[in-house]
C-alpha cells in the first residue's frame, strides 16, 4: 500500500467516524448554518466597521488585503487545485454512500482542497496577524470560527478531513503572508541617513 492509498484509507475512516458517531439531528441545523456564506455577512460588516471606525489610518490597507487574501485562496483552491487533484467529494463517491446521512445536496464534483477551509483560515490568519499589529491584542476566537466552519464541511458530507486540513494549511500560509505584507505596508518608513542630512541642511 502506497502512502497516498494509506492516507486515503485513514481519511475515509475519520470521515466515517464523524458521520457514524457524531452525526446527530440536533447538530444538523447548526452545522448547516455554520457553512452557509450569508450567515457570516454581519461578521464581515463588523470587521469593516471596526477598521474604519477605530483604526482609520489602517482601514484601506486592511480591507484591501482582506479581499486579496480571500480572492487568492478561493481562486487557487477552487480553480487550480481542485480540477488538478480531481478528488471526488464524499457525497459523489460510491463507496461513501452507505456512510452518508444526506442532509445536504452534494454541490460541486471535486473535494480537494476545501475552499471554505482555505478562505476562512486565510481570513483568520490575516485578521489575527493584522489586528495583533494594530492593537497588540490576540483575537483567538478567529481560529475557533474558522475551525468550526471546517468541521461543518466534514459533518455535512461535502469534504473529507484531509480536504479541510490541507485547505486550512493553505489558507494559514496565505493569510500569514498577507499579514506580513500588511505590517510592512503599514509601518512608517524611517528616513535614511542621507535624507536626514538633507533635512538638517535645508533647516539650517
Amino acid at each position: 500500500m502506497s502512502f497516498l492509498q494509506w492516507a486515503d484509507k485513514v481519511d475515509k475512516q475519520l470521515f466515517t467516524f464523524v458521520h457514524h458517531y457524531l452525526g446527530n439531528p440536533i447538530l444538523d441545523a447548526p452545522m448547516l448554518f455554520l457553512r452557509y456564506p450569508p450567515v457570516w455577512v454581519p461578521l464581515y460588516l463588523f470587521i469593516i466597521y471596526w477598521a474604519i471606525r477605530h483604526h482609520k489610518k489602517y482601514a484601506v490597507k486592511f480591507i484591501l488585503l482582506s479581499i486579496v487574501t480571500v480572492s487568492f485562496t478561493d481562486f487557487i483552491s477552487a480553480k487550480v487545485v481542485k480540477p488538478f487533484a480531481g478528488r471526488l467529494r464524499p457525497c459523489h463517491a460510491a463507496d461513501m454512500q452507505p456512510v452518508l446521512r444526506h442532509i445536504l445536496d452534494c454541490g460541486g464534483m471535486y473535494s480537494f482542497p476545501s475552499s471554505h477551509a482555505s478562505n476562512h483560515f486565510g481570513l483568520a490568519a490575516f485578521w489575527f496577524g493584522a489586528i495583533l499589529f494594530i492593537t497588540g491584542k490576540k483575537w483567538h476566537w478567529l481560529w475557533v470560527w474558522a475551525g468550526l466552519i471546517c468541521f461543518a464541511q466534514v459533518y455535512v458530507g461535502v469534504h473529507y478531513p484531509f480536504d479541510v486540513t490541507c485547505g486550512a494549511l493553505f489558507g494559514l500560509a496565505t493569510g500569514t503572508i498577507t499579514a506580513t505584507i500588511f505590517k510592512r505596508w503599514a509601518t512608517p518608513k524611517m528616513p535614511t541617513d542621507g535624507q536626514m542630512e538633507i533635512a538638517k541642511t535645508t533647516t539650517v
